[in-house]
């Protein structure tokens, strides 16, 4: 086994640090979700946290963790005897993010508990992580059915595995960890909302730290054991410090006031539910723990606040999640005028996060933060009118970008026929969940047994079987699998027209407004989108396919207009991007959204160029939409014809709202040509 990167040796990046050692100190806490570039610590404070865990109590043989003085009655290994127990080291177990289902929960042997009656039961990382971590990397990009058993398991501490009416129970208790990087996209808010605390993390700027950071990295590298022993007078130092705390937790006082300061602190931020109180109420009792005290104060709360609320107030995925520091310090003032003054304490140099060693880099994390790159936005006055052509390089001919428009709730879009693609919300396919279509025989391990078929497979062999008693004699080959039809996440590309005619009568920040909408549908969905832009002389693609809609509405916002309309180059560029991630991901089909008023201008016959470039989308089959941005009493109906090119369909503006009198039903296949 490698020798673990020493926690105390991370250098920097004290808030990650602090949110992990309180779970430490109460895991009630709740976890912790670390926000950051790549490059930042973040997996490898996770991983030596492990070696900081005081060790665990378990029944001897029980491979659920049960412990010995107060067992899981539910134990699938149970019922246990009294007996004293082993020690062993607390568990981190990781989830990787392209785990199944069984590999989660747990795999039930069908045939066995058909055939015999009996529970034949594989725990799964569930089991593995109870009464330890559980840690996530990627948890942005866990599938949802993942995130909906990691939800049932953190809200009942138990994991349930159903197999058509056999049921398996087994306690889950875990202090859940994960990372991510949103440039890659945000979590569901149901997930969000069950971490207790969440940290950002940068790569320091400060250049006496990233030479530390580096110098400590070389060194762990070159020999990993040697490099530990130098830091373990350090590491069992804060070990005991978290025993010492976690012997004090329970003798702190929480008072009133301070009750009074975490209600008014979670009214004035307007978090959902009361799940923000509790959080905080427990983080501030292990600040004060973890600072020696048996009292909480307020600037325990202030802490407190910081780590568990940034997140619990993200509206949608648009927001930045963060905190107001000064409206943080006026409602704590409030609160502590109302109760007749402040008087708590100072906590002093030893106070939250007081007596942590220095913290850097560790070994996984090597690589250098890179910043999300951006449009760099307009300049120039105000460019010519619709058609005309910019001067060489932008100048006059680009305008400054405008803001988008409210959004709103959009039609649904999908892709016809049935797909096999990644599990979201959109698009029909043939996934693990859903309803029941049908049934064949399993390529591999049996995960969703249909009864019916199995049962009328093994009916016509039970008397050549020697069947005598009233159980039914099955067979491997008599077990059938389910076939399921649910929904399917897509990748959603926009060709977005930024010319001069869409920025006529102030007409783009309505457009954009309808691209932001269209993109907060497609983060509710779970698909991937992409942007590419034209105007001038050429298109460009202004996004990569990606999971953050963050990104995507961020590159929105930043868009200039003006010039010429290249339509065809717009397609083209499209036409490239969805070739490249057909090859990367086969699986995920697409839908391409072309945003435009249909005008084709620049160049020698524009207007035929885009309409072969539009037959060659339809040539290959890709599912489109040409949301219209005309506007006016005079319509040229340009987008329509633009629509049959492609052999997809149309929409107005006034139509995308799912709240149109129109009552437009978005089934591409019925307006699709005929081939």
């Amino acid at each position: 086994m490698s020798t673990p990167y020493p926690f105390t040796a991370i250098v920097g990046q004290d808030d990650l640090r602090l949110g992990l050692l309180l779970n430490a100190v109460s895991p009630a806490v709740g976890g912790v979700l670390v926000r950051g570039e790549k490059g930042t610590a973040k997996s490898t404070a996770v991983r030596a946290l492990a070696a900081l865990m005081p060790e665990v109590t378990v029944v001897a043989g029980c491979r659920f963790s049960c412990d010995p003085q107060a067992p899981d009655p539910a134990c699938p290994d149970g019922p246990h005897e009294a007996a004293p127990g082993v020690p062993r080291p607390a568990r981190t177990v990781e989830l990787p993010v392209g785990a199944s289902e069984d590999r989660l929960v747990g795999a039930l042997d069908i045939e066995r508990a058909l055939s015999e009656g009996v529970k034949a039961f594989e725990p799964g990382l569930l089991a593995d992580a109870h009464r330890g971590i559980l840690y996530v990397d990627e948890v942005n990009l866990l599938h949802d059915h993942l995130v909906d058993l990691l939800l049932d398991a953190a809200a009942m501490g138990a994991s349930y595995v159903e197999r058509e009416g056999v049921s398996v129970r087994h306690a889950a208790r875990f202090l859940l960890v994960g990372t991510m990087n949103p440039e890659e996209g945000e979590l569901r808010p149901q997930l969000l909302d069950r971490f207790g605390l969440t940290v950002e993390v940068t790569a320091s700027r400060e250049t006496d730290e990233r030479v530390e950071v580096v110098r400590r990295r070389l060194a762990y590298d070159d020999d990993p054991a040697a490099f530990a022993a130098r830091w373990a007078d350090e590491e069992a130092a804060l070990r005991e410090q978290i025993t010492a705390a976690r012997a004090l937790l329970p003798r702190v006082v929480l008072g009133d006031g301070v009750l009074r300061q975490i209600a008014a602190t979670c009214a004035a931020f307007e978090v959902d539910g009361m799940r923000a109180d509790i959080v905080m109420a427990r983080t501030a009792t292990a600040l004060a723990a973890w600072a020696g005290r048996d009292e909480v104060v307020a600037d325990d709360v202030r802490q407190a606040a910081l780590l568990a609320l940034p997140h619990r107030r993200r509206r949608n995925p648009f927001d930045a999640p963060g905190l107001d520091e000064d409206k943080l310090d006026d409602t704590l003032r409030d609160a502590a005028d109302e109760q007749g003054g402040d008087d708590d304490p100072d906590p002093g140099p030893d106070g939250p996060g007081g007596g942590v060693p220095p913290q850097g880099t560790g070994p996984d994390d090597d690589g250098g933060a890179e910043p999300a790159g951006g449009d760099d936005g307009a300049s120039g006055g105000q460019g010519p009118g619709e058609g005309e052509a910019p001067p060489a390089g932008g100048g006059a001919g680009e305008r400054r970008p405008v803001g988008a428009g409210e959004p709103f709730r959009t039609k649904m879009l999908s892709v016809p026929g049935l797909g096999e693609g990644a599990a979201g919300r959109r698009s029909r396919a043939r996934t693990e969940h859903g309803r029941t279509t049908g049934s064949r025989r399993p390529e591999g391990a049996l995960t969703k047994l249909h009864l019916a078929a199995t049962v009328q497979a093994a009916a016509p062999h039970q008397r050549a079987r020697g069947r005598s008693g009233r159980g039914l004699v099955v067979r491997r080959d008599d077990l059938r699998q389910a076939t399921r039809e649910g929904r399917e996440g897509n990748l959603v590309l926009f060709a977005v027209d930024a010319s001069g005619s869409m920025a006529a009568r102030q007409r783009m920040s309505a457009v954009k407004g309808a691209v932001l909408s269209l993109l907060l549908d497609a983060y509710q969905r779970r698909d991937k989108v992409g942007l590419v832009t034209f105007r001038g002389k050429e298109a460009e693609v202004a996004l990569p396919p990606t999971s953050s809609v963050d990104a995507a509405a961020a590159r929105l916002e930043s868009l200039p207009t003006g010039g010429r309309t290249p339509l065809a180059a717009g397609l083209l560029k499209a036409h490239d991007v969805l070739r490249v991630e057909r090859l990367r991901d086969p699986s995920r089909r697409a839908l391409l959204v072309v945003v435009t008023d249909g005008r084709a201008t620049g160049g020698v016959d524009p207007v035929a160029l885009a309409a072969r470039a539009a037959r060659l989308h339809a040539s290959e089959g890709t599912a489109s939409v040409v949301v219209d941005c005309e506007s006016g009493y005079v319509r040229l109906g340009l987008a329509a014809e633009l629509a049959r090119d492609l052999g997809g369909s149309a929409v107005t503006l006034d139509e995308l709202r799912a709240d149109s009198i129109a009552g437009l039903v978005k089934d591409i296949t019925a307006t699709r040509r005929a081939a």
